[in-house]
């Protein structure tokens, strides 16, 4: 189905998910799609000696590849054959190039993915193993060749250049080459003059004893020199900001004009405790060794963070405080305290309290839980609650000194721990950001005094957003046409009008160069690993290849190509959508034996048109065909890139709504692909190895085999992070 532009202005002020939702207009077909096979006449059978052998047979993949600054040429990494050591290759961003190893001498030459830029786009700078590199008018300069390893590099709107050591702000001058120290963040206590102990003895040691008091005078004289002289003399750095002790800093951002950070400060203490551990039998010294593992849910403390805004000229901290935000102090979890409570014969009176609020982490963003606008007038941070009911994104009134909430969205299930990209427009006060409240991840903007407007719908979600320089364009990751398909694409921030980039048909990620003129992409599909690809910045464009590091020997073979199929689901609207191998002559003789693969995680998704991260699977997959079986490898209630209610389809009862999806893809084959009720069988790790149980448990008579692989079995020994 060909997705036409549309332009949608829907305008929310704060969002809450529960069971009801505004439909989206469904955007993705349900008809079966599937990438062509290649077609070699001769080939050995699989065998599992091949599958489960070291990956390298298969390639060779580029890992970590980005732009060089002169925007034609890009960098990347490649695997050692037989080694686990990484190489760098350059290669010309240009078809029919050849990728050529960089020398270990040159490494320091080649930028870095997190180069930046100076607000006139004249001057960059990147670290390269914790030292400085700036590059001006083509001359490039190392800063800094040190032991001390620097972690951070940010250009102040003045065109200074800021580089950080531990949490201590160093700046440098680049006209004069100075380098200062900015400021300096300790969790200590402020030093202070020495004082007298409030005791009787103490009192009586200084009036009775000369030299305790002349020792007591002296330090105090000293104490107080230093002081003056920090103060008086220019040549010494500024005194340092001293935090509570107690607490350690879990992140810090500068502003851009150099005058304030937003810092978040949390408890010291470590979250394992000493029992957090297993035996390891598998050691080089034969010994058994204590491994750590992840803190039990049941075990797991509330965690919560300070934020706290600083000001650099005068070393003054101020606390921000979370009772601005709406909800901060809900009992969210009263319905579900009540029930328990219930089972245990008693009452529950629920009653306002301030919930444990951090910092977001999300797994799969680059970014920064805190963004300042690049003229360091304003700051965003992302801030989430520690039960995962809530996120707020909010900005700072820096003369109350308090937090402004521009946008809070909850989930009675819980908030997704993708989806929180969120940035600045570069030349206004608008912020940009992702949201589920519609239920599908969705792009969203806001003017600080304004209201959000979408800008994008359909039963897709949106990932990667990128703003363009002139605030022109977002560009993202979704998947419109089908749940399986992600293409690029770009919404115009005047127009409203989406456009889609690339036609593919797999799963394409992308990179625009720092002129934005070229996208490099990232692009596999079901029967073909990653490889790097070029195209210039205009939609549907001409893709050109760059890179061939799949093996011949994996080329040689004769993959199935997957259809992806659309299961009719009986527990809800949507379908369960699947990857289906059949044996060529599967309709023929008797009814086939069968196979259904549970993924793992539970929040993934593997029924798409790219290549599988369960490379190995797939190709076992292809030895069950070869042997005359039928699979289906579905993506079960839990999975992701189906919107928020699939996504949380498990509240509170993991594992029910899955095993009910697998019984509806066995009745599927059953009707559709000749398969014998009889003979189906069930395997998956880690999560699918879970599931393998709770099929074989709770529904007996559906499959006649499992095989579980490093399953869960006990969800109370599982962490809070996943399990709450």
């Amino acid at each position: 189905m060909k997705t036409k532009p549309w332009l949608i202005a829907a305008f929310v002020a704060a969002s809450f998910i529960g069971s009801a939702l505004a439909a989206e207009p469904q955007t993705y077909q349900l008809a079966p799609v599937s990438v062509k096979a290649p077609e070699n006449a001769a080939h050995a059978p699989f065998t599992m000696e091949q599958i489960m052998a070291h990956p390298d047979w298969l390639g060779r993949p580029a890992e970590g590849a980005y732009w060089a600054d002169n925007n034609s040429q890009l960098y990347f990494q490649q695997k050692r054959q037989g080694s686990e050591v990484r190489d760098w290759y350059s290669l010309n961003a240009e078809p029919g190039a050849v990728a050529a190893a960089v020398p270990m001498a040159d490494w320091h030459l080649m930028g870095s993915a997190r180069t930046v830029y100076s607000q006139d786009g004249k001057t960059l700078a990147y670290l390269f193993e914790g030292n400085v590199f700036v590059k001006h008018q083509g001359k490039l300069t190392q800063v800094t060749r040190s032991s001390t390893r620097y972690d951070e590099v940010q250009f102040l709107t003045d065109g200074r250049l800021v580089f950080r050591a531990g949490w201590t702000y160093q700046v440098l001058d680049l006209n004069t080459g100075a380098v200062t120290e900015l400021v300096s963040l300790k969790n200590a206590d402020k030093p202070a003059a020495p004082k007298v102990a409030d005791t009787y003895m103490a009192q009586e040691q200084h009036k009775l004893i000369q030299f305790v008091a002349l020792t007591h005078k002296n330090k105090t004289e000293q104490f107080e020199q230093q002081q003056l002289l920090a103060a008086q003399n220019p040549a010494l750095a500024i005194p340092a900001v001293y935090l509570d002790k107690s607490k350690r800093i879990a992140s810090a951002s500068l502003s851009p004009k150099g005058d304030m950070l937003l810092v978040a400060l949390a408890d010291k203490g470590e979250w394992r405790d000493k029992t957090d551990i297993m035996p390891n039998y598998i050691t080089a010294s034969g010994d058994i060794a204590a491994e750590e593992v992840r803190r039990r849910v049941a075990d797991q403390k509330p965690q919560s963070q300070q934020l706290f805004l600083v000001d650099v000229k005068t070393q003054q901290a101020t606390e921000l405080k979370y009772s601005d935000l709406p909800g901060f102090d809900e009992d969210v979890l009263a319905a579900v305290k009540a029930e328990n409570a219930k089972a245990l014969g008693k009452n529950y009176q629920s009653k306002k309290a301030p919930r444990a609020i951090e910092l977001i982490n999300d797994w799969s963003w680059n970014q920064s839980a805190i963004q300042w606008h690049n003229s360091g007038s304003q700051v965003a941070v992302m801030l989430k609650a520690w039960d995962n009911k809530d996120r707020w994104l909010a900005t700072v009134d820096f003369a109350k000194k308090r937090l402004v909430s521009q946008h809070r969205l909850h989930d009675d299930a819980w908030i997704n721990y993708s989806f929180n990209d969120f940035g600045w427009f570069g030349q206004k006060q608008t912020l940009y950001y992702l949201s589920e409240e519609s239920g599908y991840a969705h792009l969203y903007v806001k003017p600080l005094n304004g209201t959000a407007k979408k800008l994008t719908a359909g039963t897709f979600e949106v990932s990667n957003p990128y703003l363009t320089k002139n605030d022109q364009y977002l560009y993202f990751k979704g998947n419109v046409s089908h749940p399986g398909i992600y293409e690029i694409y770009r919404v115009s921030l005047t127009s409203g009008q989406l456009e889609q980039m690339t036609a593919l048909k797999g799963s394409a990620d992308y990179q625009l160069s720092p002129d934005e003129n070229k996208l490099l992409l990232t692009w596999s599909n079901s029967v073909t690993p990653p490889e790097l690809y070029l195209m210039d910045n205009k939609p549907k464009a001409k893709v050109s290849r760059l890179t061939h590091t799949v093996s011949a020997e994996l080329t040689a073979l004769n993959l199935a190509a997957p259809q992806v199929i659309a299961v009719p689901g009986s527990h809800g609207k949507q379908p369960v959508f699947a990857k289906l191998y059949l044996p060529k002559d599967y309709q023929q003789g008797e009814k086939r034996r069968a196979v259904i693969f549970n993924h793992g995680a539970g929040y993934l998704q593997n029924s798409d048109l790219g290549w599988s991260g369960y490379f190995r699977e797939y190709l076992f997959h292809n030895l069950l065909i070869q042997k005359g079986y039928v699979v289906l490898d579905m993506d079960y209630r839990a999975s992701k890139g189906y919107g928020r209610d699939w996504r949380t389809a498990i509240y509170r009862q993991m594992g029910t709504p899955e095993t009910q999806d697998l019984v509806d893809g066995v009745k599927y084959l059953v009707a559709n692909a000749h398969v014998d009720e009889k003979r189906v069988g069930t395997y998956g790790g880690s999560y699918g190895g879970f599931m393998t149980f709770m099929a074989l448990f709770t529904e007996p008579d559906l499959f006649k085999a499992g095989a579980a692989l490093r399953p869960v079995s006990d969800w109370a020994y599982y962490n809070h992070g996943y399990t709450s």
